[in-house]
């Protein structure tokens, strides 16, 4: 049987293949999908606790909200490296020092 804290166990696996990624990661795209993973890996508590705690608001609407919020987030964020790219022509975050032209 599945309990709250095989959940919590593999959430926090996640969060830290997170981290890991994007301490690791000079690439601004290997950066972005790391974020992904942290939001990813709060997803599951969301839902893990809506579901085995008896909560007013249930955990899958709260990860709905941070799907959201994922999905403006990579957006924006995609946009900004696809501007850097276009001006810069690389995507190395420890090359880019400064946004001027």
């Amino acid at each position: 049987m599945i309990t709250l804290n095989t959940y919590l166990v593999i959430s926090g696996i996640v969060f830290v293949l997170g981290l890991v990624t994007i301490i690791n990661k000079k690439n601004a795209i290997g950066i972005l999908m790391g974020v992904e993973l942290i939001l990813n890996s709060v997803n599951l508590n969301f839902v893990a606790f809506g579901r085995y705690v008896d909560f007013d608001i249930k955990g899958q609407i709260i990860a709905i909200f941070v799907i959201i919020l994922a999905a403006a987030e990579a957006a924006v964020a995609l946009a900004i490296v696809l501007n850097i790219y276009r001006n810069k022509q690389l995507i190395d975050v420890t090359k880019i020092d400064a946004m001027k032209n």
